[in-house]
C-alpha cells in the first residue's frame, strides 16, 4: 500500500472514501467539523437522527455527502468521550482499516489522527493511524490467493497534513513494515517457514538495505561452538537448525550495539514429550519471537534509526525421532552448563541459553530476548500483555514505557531468586524446567542463569503474539514495543 500525506482542505479531497471519527456526547471536531459545516450540518442532522452511530468502533458509510468532492465518508465511532484513550484510538483505527480491506474502495485519506487522544501529539497519532490502517489492510495471501471476485485491500492511503508530519509519516510506514512482516512470517505454514526459510528471508532483508549484513551458521559451525542445547532440539527433524546473525549499522562502528534474539521454533510438536493433537497446528506460531525481532529489524533499517543493532535468531524444529533428545538426558550448552531434560517441549529456553551467550561477543548495551515460552504466561496475562523479567530494573522501565506509546503493553513479572531453587537438579548443573508453579517465571530464571553479565530482559510473548484457538493468525507483536524501544534511546 502507498502511504502519502494529503493537505487540501478535507472537503475538497478528490478521494473513493474519507475516514474521519466521532466521539459520544461530544461536538464535531477537525475534519468531522469541516465535513459537517460543507454538507450545511448533513453529519450533525445524521447523528441526532442515529443514522450515524458514534458508540465504540461502531462504522458508518455515508454515499455523496453534499458539498464534498470525496465519493464517501466512512465514519468510525470512538464511544463516549471521557472514556477515549490511546487503546481506544488504536482500535478505531485497526476497525477502519479492517473495513476498507473488506470494500471495494482501493484508495482512501485518513483523517482520524487529528482527534484528540490525551495528551498525545499529532506526530504520535498520525503514526498510530497509519499502523492501524496497515494492519487492518494486511491480508494474508501467500497461500490462499485472491479468488477473481474478492475485494482486494487497500492500495494507496492518504492520511491528512503537511510537510510537518513528514517524519512521523516514515516512522509509521517503518512500524508497519516491520509488523507486516512479523505477521506474514508467523502464518506461513511449517512446511514453507522451516529454519533454512527464515535464514533465506533475512538474507533477502540484509540486501535490501546498503548498512545491513548478515551470517547464517549451520550446524556443523554451532556444533564447533559447543551450541549443545540449541542443537539438541533440533536433532530429531529432518530441517536442520539455523543461527541467523543480522547486523544493522546506523551508528560509528565503536558504539555498542542492542540485540534482540528471537525464537525461532518454527514448528514444535514436543518432541519425544508430544503435545496432545488439538490445537497442535498452532505451533507453527512458535517461531513468532524470532519474526517479531526480525520485524523490528527491518522497522530499524526501513527508518534508518542512528544506532546499532543485532538480531540473533535460533531457528530449529522440535520433532520425535529415534534421534531425539529425551526426557532424563542431561546435554551441554555453549557456556558450559549443564542440564537434565525433564521435558522435551520446553525446548524454547534450550534454543536460547546458546543463542544469548553467542551475543555476549557484539558487547551489547542491553539484550533483549523475545520468545513464545510458555503456556503459563498465557494464564498468568491472558492475549492482552507481553511478559517482561528483568534484573534491570531501569531496562525493565524502559520496555514497560515503549511499550505504552507504541500501544504494545507489557507486564513485568518478578524474577527473584526465590525460584531458582525450582530447576536444581541432582544430575546436572540445572532442569530445563521448574515444575507448574510460576511456570514463565522459571523459564526467566532459567535464561537469567546464561546472562549473569549481561544488561537482559526477557518478555514472553505466549499470549500477545498469537490468539488461542482464534484463528486469526499472528499479530505481529511486540514489534512496536521493541521498535518504540529503539526509537526511546534516541531522545
Amino acid at each position: 500500500m502507498k502511504i502519502t500525506l494529503e493537505n487540501a482542505a478535507v472537503d475538497a479531497v478528490e478521494s473513493a472514501c474519507i475516514v474521519v471519527g466521532v466521539l459520544e456526547d461530544a461536538p464535531l471536531a477537525g475534519p468531522a467539523a469541516e465535513l459537517d459545516a460543507a454538507s450545511d450540518g448533513r453529519l450533525s442532522r445524521l447523528i441526532a437522527s442515529k443514522d450515524i452511530d458514534p458508540d465504540r468502533d461502531q462504522l458508518t458509510l455515508i454515499h455523496g455527502l453534499p458539498g464534498v468532492k470525496a465519493e464517501r465518508i466512512l465514519v468510525v465511532g470512538g464511544g463516549q468521550a471521557d472514556k477515549f484513550d490511546r487503546f481506544r484510538y488504536q482500535n478505531m483505527c485497526l476497525a477502519a482499516g479492517k473495513y476498507l480491506r473488506g470494500h471495494a474502495v482501493r484508495e482512501a485519506h485518513i483523517c482520524l489522527h487529528a482527534m484528540e487522544v490525551e495528551n498525545l501529539d499529532a506526530a504520535w497519532r498520525l503514526r498510530v493511524a497509519v499502523q492501524g490502517i496497515d494492519h487492518g489492510n494486511y491480508r494474508y495471501v501467500a497461500t490462499k490467493p485472491f479468488k477473481s471476485d474478492d475485494n482486494r485491500p487497500l492500495k494507496q492511503a492518504s492520511f491528512q497534513g503537511g510537510d510537518e508530519l513528514q517524519a512521523a509519516l516514515d516512522q509509521g510506514i517503518g512500524l508497519a513494515v516491520g509488523v507486516r512482516k512479523a505477521r506474514e512470517l508467523g502464518n506461513l505454514p511449517p512446511n514453507i517457514c522451516t529454519p533454512i526459510y527464515l535464514a533465506e528471508d533475512c538474507t533477502k532483508i540484509a540486501e535490501t538495505y546498503e548498512n545491513c549484513s548478515i551470517e547464517v551458521l549451520d550446524t556443523d559451525e554451532m556444533a564447533e561452538l559447543g551450541m549443545e542445547a540449541l542443537l539438541a532440539v533440533g536433532q530429531g527433524s529432518s530441517n536442520p537448525a539455523r543461527l541467523v546473525v543480522l547486523k544493522y549499522q546506523g551508528a560509528s562502528a565503536d558504539e555498542a550495539p542492542y540485540v534482540f534474539v528471537g525464537k525461532g521454533v518454527t514448528f514444535d510438536t514436543g518432541g519425544i514429550s508430544l503435545k496432545p493433537r488439538d490445537s497442535m497446528d498452532e505451533m507453527k506460531f512458535d517461531m513468532c519471537g524470532a519474526a517479531a525481532v526480525i520485524g523490528a529489524f527491518e522497522a530499524c533499517a526501513k527508518m534508518q534509526l542512528k544506532l546499532n543493532l543485532v538480531t540473533v535468531v535460533a531457528a530449529v524444529e522440535n520433532m520425535p525421532d529415534g534421534k531425539a533428545y529425551r526426557p532424563g538426558d542431561v546435554i551441554g550448552s555453549m557456556a558450559g552448563k549443564t542440564i537434565e531434560i525433564l521435558n522435551t517441549d520446553a525446548e524454547g529456553r534450550l534454543a536460547l541459553c546458546d543463542a544469548l551467550t553467542y551475543s555476549e561477543r557484539f558487547k551489547p548495551a542491553a539484550i533483549i530476548d523475545v520468545a513464545t515460552l510458555t503456556g503459563a504466561c498465557v494464564v498468568a496475562l491472558g492475549h492482552h500483555a507481553s511478559a517482561i523479567m528483568s534484573r534491570d530494573d531501569d531496562l525493565a522501565d524502559e520496555l514497560l514505557a515503549a511499550g505504552k506509546t507504541a500501544v504494545d503493553r507489557g507486564w513485568r513479572l518478578p524474577l527473584w531468586e526465590d525460584y531458582q531453587s525450582q530447576l536444581k537438579s541432582p544430575f546436572a548443573d540445572m532442569k530445563n524446567v521448574g515444575g507448574v508453579p510460576a511456570g514463565a517465571i522459571t523459564a526467566g530464571c532459567f535464561l537469567s542463569k546464561y546472562t549473569r553479565d549481561m544488561r537482559w530482559a526477557h518478555m514472553d510473548i505466549a499470549g500477545s503474539a498469537w490468539k488461542w484457538n482464534a484463528n486469526e493468525g499472528a499479530t505481529g507483536r511486540p514489534v512496536g514495543l521493541l521498535t518504540q524501544f529503539l526509537i526511546d534511546r534516541l531522545a
